[in-house]
């Protein structure tokens, strides 16, 4: 038998061996540069890798220009597992952003007095005394960053997947590190570790069912390749139960990522209990990985058989928006908050994922449901970033003051802070001139123009419930009265101090401007098959 080689288009995936390429000199960096210089080595590295993976990620996009005179609308790589267009490479940039704020956010050192957010010996035990020494020596996980990276990798094969075992792949390379990252919180490591636990015991769960999803869609269709499943699902060869039993199991590993209704559990004690700088890399990166893989799946594998899955998305779109702004009114803590407020922009997502009919039934001036969800990520994952990177400044003498009665009287303390926070809040709200009034308003409008009226109204019922628990925030920080002494801010380095700004004004830009985005993704978010 000859063997014959595979055909590995290294410069299409460049992005992808760059940021596997960091991760894997980061884990060498632990074994063989002293400790007293690994913080510094490892951010170095990390920051220059993202640089060049995003300068690559724009160099391929830049191959696949659609006003050119003989317009590319992507490519199939690795042997036709990666499909590299216009939604896969618009998420590859717009992660990659993330997680270029999300590296400064993990390197952030003058909130706990010249230490990362990480604890210092994860090993230890907590309360013991070795954590006690680790913390007096000021060591810490500098392990933090190559776990990213590997994360970061996960992520950018996610929405690139052109077969299911890929899929699976991405699935879990994007996972394993976060499992781990969750449970290395510097303060509360007790609830930081069991954090961790739930969302790995939960994760593994949800797994499973994206095994036997493979298997049962592989059973139907005879092959794991998107385009051989579109085409069994066109002709209508195979068992229908096997094609049905697949989709939804396929859709709980997917539906979990995104932390959409039944499948939320996690949401909440893995936002409080994670460090505040992995929460906020989670929050905003894993939406739009999984997004951009939940629209490649069900658009372009399962396209043909829209009319049996688009009921199961109405009732779980709403269930998501319903669950997340009602069980939101009741928090006390900003962290858990926030986690219940992604639940319900998780549904918004959905609203928009049930757009056009099929990609090719999209009427003259009607938004595209991939335009609009990739838009509507977009505006999300800045706000949300600079958000929980607002979190992290408040402090008091023990560490994060999460408490929303402890935020009273903050808008007195720090102006700029709570004013800032307030405005991202009104954003997450949709309100006009802010990016998450302009992110609904597509989500809304591309379900609309397909007819899901039902799933619309309650969206903007929600929406109207979800503005009533931000205002709450933002009426307890200027007009309630400070208990004890009140909050205080911890004034942060530049690196902190960026991020916010970078998201403060996307969400600004985004709400005034967005037509050039718009457009941008008018023209490039269209699935090669």
């Amino acid at each position: 038998m000859k063997f014959t080689a595979p055909h590995i288009e290294y410069d299409l995936l460049s992005p992808i061996l760059i940021v596997l390429a960091v991760a894997v000199l980061g884990v060498l960096v632990e074994a063989a540069v002293p400790r007293a210089r690994r913080y510094v080595v490892q951010v170095s590295l990390s920051l220059v890798g993202i640089v060049a993976a995003l300068v690559a990620a724009l160099l391929v996009m830049s191959r696949i220009n659609p006003t050119s005179d003989k317009p590319k609308s992507g490519y199939l790589a690795a042997v036709d597992a990666l499909a590299l267009d216009g939604p896969t490479l618009f998420c590859w940039v717009l992660i990659l952003v993330l997680a270029l704020l999300g590296v400064l956010l993990f390197a952030e050192r003058r909130l706990e007095g010249g230490v990362t957010a990480f604890a210092g010996q994860a090993s230890a035990l907590p309360g013991t005394e070795a954590e006690r020494q680790a913390s007096a020596m000021g060591l810490e996980h500098t392990e933090v960053f190559p776990l990213m990276m590997f994360a970061v990798s996960g992520m950018l094969m996610f929405p690139a997947a052109n077969d299911l075992l890929t899929l699976f792949v991405a699935l879990e390379v994007l996972s394993l590190p976060l499992y781990l990252l969750c449970g290395l919180a510097r303060r509360r490591r007790l609830l930081s570790q069991e954090a961790a636990l739930k969302y790995f015991m939960l994760g593994a769960f949800s797994s499973g069912f994206f095994v036997y999803g493979n298997a049962l869609v592989y059973g139907y269709a005879g092959s794991m390749q998107f385009d051989n499943i579109a085409f069994a699902v066109s002709s209508g060869s195979g068992s229908e139960a096997l094609l049905l039993g697949g989709m939804g199991m396929l859709a709980v590993g997917l539906l979990f990522k995104v932390g959409a209704a039944p499948f939320l559990a996690w949401t909440p004690d893995v936002y409080q209990g994670a460090p505040t700088p992995v929460t906020a890399f989670m929050a905003a990166a894993t939406k739009v990985a999984a997004f951009g893989a939940l629209l490649r799946l069900f658009y372009v594998a399962f396209g043909g058989a829209r009319w049996d899955w688009q009921p199961m998305f109405w009732i779980i779109a709403i269930a998501t928006m319903v669950v997340g702004s009602v069980l939101a009114l009741s928090q006390t803590d900003v962290k858990r908050l926030l986690a219940y407020s992604s639940v319900a922009h998780a549904g918004f997502l959905l609203t928009g994922f049930l757009g056009a009919r099929s990609l090719t039934d999209i009427a003259p001036g009607d938004l595209n449901p991939v335009q609009a969800v990739l838009f509507y990520v977009t505006t999300y994952g800045l706000t949300t970033m600079a958000a929980f990177a607002i979190v992290s400044v408040v402090r008091d003498g023990a560490g994060e003051v999460t408490q929303l009665s402890r935020w009273a009287g903050l808008g007195k303390e720090s102006p700029l802070v709570a004013g800032s926070f307030a405005f991202l809040l009104l954003g997450m709200a949709g309100i006009p001139l802010t990016s998450g009034f302009t992110g609904k308003w597509a989500v809304f409008a591309s379900a609309a123009s397909a007819g899901a009226w039902p799933v619309v109204i309650v969206a903007v019922l929600m929406s109207a419930i979800a503005a009533y628990f931000y205002v709450k925030i933002i009426v307890v920080m200027f007009f309630s009265d400070p208990i004890g002494d009140g909050p205080s801010v911890t004034v942060p380095s530049v690196m902190t101090s960026s991020v916010i700004a970078v998201g403060v004004a996307a969400t600004f830009v985004l709400g005034v401007v967005p037509g050039p985005l718009l457009d941008l993704l008018g023209r490039t978010a269209q699935f090669i098959r």
